[in-house]
């Protein structure tokens, strides 16, 4: 059976995730043959928008990329890594560039990579089921597939929280942070599916959510402390700040990787300064080709992929003994190596 099903339908292309055992996880594989169709539709007359959902009857919208592989490539190599990574950030560059009506239905587990072919699209629906998150710095990766561009642009101290905690929003929730463009309840999702693949888009405006999402009662210390120069100013004016719910965010973030909070927080300030998505994902690549080599990546693949004991023992241990100098590597120029785009 494929692993993305990719067909016409009334007058659409329709790409749909079908590798359930891994919650339609992405592969190169699966990104190359998405990709292949999005270029081929471009053009195509016949062809008015794209819809892109997950196989019926399983769980999840897509949790991510093959964590996995990228480990055991970064164990070696790095080659397999560095191929899927150009292939999904070329996929998720024709996402975010693409020239028609591009409708993800999010209906379900929407992490990492799944976030990758959905959010740059230009309608994102959420159902009651979805759940949005990029958990990166718990397991020494980083939010990419052009987080360091859609994060800030939610609002800079808002993607930052979500960015550095790896936190979930659930339903409307992804909606009201502007992750998700449209809600719908799960059990009307198919028939919307087959109208807007008839062309009625005009169905997707009626699905507006107006409704504020339960992280609003904390915006006002999420905004004093996630938009600072450092991770170091953040974690001071978390502790500077009342109330159980600061002291959470604290909690969580001493659970992350120091080097991948870092690299998150460098990553989407410079992302925000960018004036080109291609830009941000050159450096998102730059930053994938060597994470996949650092000891927190492989231990918290070990950690929370593999021996599953969620205690990993990240090195540095400390905010304090990332460097400057650590992060300029991890960010510099990879020479004949980078990313390019067709």
């Amino acid at each position: 059976m494929a692993e993305v099903i990719i067909h016409r339908q009334g007058v659409a292309g329709r790409i749909t995730l079908n590798r359930p055992q891994a919650l339609h996880a992405l592969n190169e594989e699966m990104c190359l043959a998405m990709d292949a169709a999005l270029k081929a539709w471009e053009d195509d007359p016949e062809i008015e928008l794209v819809v892109v959902d997950h196989a019926d009857g399983t769980r999840g919208f897509c949790a991510g990329g093959d964590i996995r592989m990228l480990a055991e490539s970064g164990a070696a190599d790095g080659s397999a890594a560095q191929a899927f990574f150009r292939a999904e950030y070329r996929l998720n560059t024709r996402i975010k560039n693409y020239p028609k009506p591009y409708i993800a239905f999010m209906d379900g587990v929407t992490m990492g990579g799944g976030v990758g072919i959905s959010v740059h699209g230009s309608h994102r629906v959420a159902t009651e089921r979805t759940t949005f998150a990029m958990p990166e710095t718990g397991i020494g990766l980083f939010p990419d597939v052009g987080g360091g561009w859609f994060l800030p642009r939610l609002g800079p101290p808002l993607g930052m929280w979500l960015a550095l905690t790896g936190e979930r929003l659930k339903g409307g929730d992804v909606c009201a942070a502007g992750v998700a463009t449209h809600f719908a309840e799960s059990g009307v999702v198919e028939a919307v599916k087959i109208s807007v693949c008839e062309g009625q888009l005009d169905l997707l405006e009626a699905m507006d959510w107006d409704e504020d999402g339960a992280f609003e009662k904390h915006r006002d210390v999420i905004d004093r402390c996630f938009w600072k120069p450092t991770v170091e100013e953040t974690v001071f004016a978390l502790e500077a700040e009342p109330g159980e719910w600061a002291k959470k965010q604290l909690d969580t973030l001493k659970t992350k990787s120091p080097q991948t909070l870092k690299v998150a927080h460098r990553q989407l300030a410079l992302g925000l300064q960018m004036k080109s998505f291609e830009d941000n994902m050159r450096m998102e690549f730059r930053i994938g080709c060597r994470q996949v080599h650092s000891h927190d990546f492989q231990e918290g693949v070990r950690a929370v992929i593999v021996d599953k004991d969620n205690a990993p023992k990240w090195d540095p241990p400390t905010l304090a003994g990332v460097t400057h100098r650590t992060l300029d590597e991890i960010f510099a120029p990879l020479g004949d190596g980078e990313l390019t785009f067709d």
